[in-house]
């Protein structure tokens, strides 16, 4: 097996989410307040953006930036017609149902990208700080694909349609994605004289900010599926099955447009995750007869754990492979 996966479970970031985990499943009354919560939340999107942007603000813009977009922007119309495929099929969920988990899963998690690039980094295989960039670009094309298909592309008179544009209000002004792109273009803006002036801010206490995230999250995905009565066994199997197709199809496509090791193990975690921020917001406005039992267990208390667990270490692995930078033992 490779290093860096055994690597994954020896960090501390990954071991804060093991002991949230482990104290929600012995009924501790371990948590973190709301509000706190919410800032930490605040702080990490806003530290990755402004490195994503001082990291662009070096390299500059780029044939690799716009095919690394345009690839994002693909995956996020893409993935939900393959996952609503198995959902209906396999999945035995209704139209409106298998169409809103789609959305998810063709969206992306901001706290699984955050971990990713930590337990890269660690490994030496840190992406690009475009790759910020991709992550906002896939939000909005996985919320209009699902959306499409759980109304049958666009028939007349289904339920919702007259939220379409509200709900893209929602999407476009969502506090991640807001937060995100304005300290991506603060860090582009002010470059590293602008950075130098907050680094020991942004830099020194993010991986203890992240540490503290993951706990909280590790408690929250707990608790939801120990909760939970909406699963079937297939479901929990989607739940497990789309995040290793996705993230090997997503990877295999960033090297293919030339990405580095790092950025095209990014773009596999980014096309693995699944959205349980944004997404659910949106799907709640947009199409509130879908079942949020379904969609949040599914995104946040079994593809997030799984994705975090294991498969950014086996998508790590997987990218080293491809682009010949290491090597990965049968």
């Amino acid at each position: 097996m490779d290093p860096t996966v055994i690597q994954t479970f020896t960090s501390p970031v990954i071991l804060f989410f093991l002991l949230g985990i482990f104290a929600a499943v012995v009924r501790s009354d371990l948590a973190i307040p709301e509000a706190i919560a919410k800032g930490l939340s605040l702080y990490l999107m806003a530290a990755i953006g402004l490195k994503g942007g001082l990291a662009v603000s070096k390299s500059g813009i780029d044939g690799t930036v716009i095919a690394a977009l345009l690839a994002g922007t693909f995956a996020g119309f893409v993935i939900p017609i393959f996952a609503y495929a198995l959902l209906k099929g396999f999945g035995r969920l209704d139209r409106i149902n298998s169409g809103a988990v789609a959305a998810h899963y063709g969206s992306i998690s901001v706290v699984t990208f955050v971990t990713a690039v930590e337990i890269l980094g660690a490994q030496a295989r840190e992406p690009a700080g475009f790759m910020v960039a991709v992550m906002a670009a896939m939000e909005a094309p996985a919320i209009l694909s699902g959306l499409m298909l759980a109304r049958g592309f666009g028939k007349s008179g289904e339920a919702g349609d007259q939220n379409t544009g509200e709900m893209l209000r929602e999407v476009l002004t969502n506090s991640s994605i807001v937060l995100l792109l304005g300290a991506f273009a603060i860090g582009l803006a002010g470059g590293e004289r602008g950075f130098a002036e907050v680094s020991p801010f942004f830099e020194a206490g993010f991986k203890g900010v992240l540490c503290f995230f993951l706990l909280d999250m590790g408690l929250i995905a707990a608790r939801r599926i120990m909760d939970s009565r909406a699963i079937t066994w297939r479901l929990a199997s989607i739940a497990v099955i789309l995040p290793l197709i996705n993230g090997a199809a997503g990877t295999a496509l960033g090297v293919g447009i030339g990405l580095d090791t790092g950025s095209a193990a990014a773009l596999g975690v980014l096309c693995a995750s699944a959205s349980y921020i944004a997404v659910p917001a949106a799907m709640r406005l947009a199409l509130p007869e879908a079942d949020p039992g379904i969609y949040l267990t599914m995104s946040l208390s079994i593809t997030f754990p799984f994705n975090v667990l294991v498969n950014i270490g086996l998508i790590s692995a997987f990218a080293a492979y491809l682009t010949g930078s290491g090597v990965v033992a049968p």
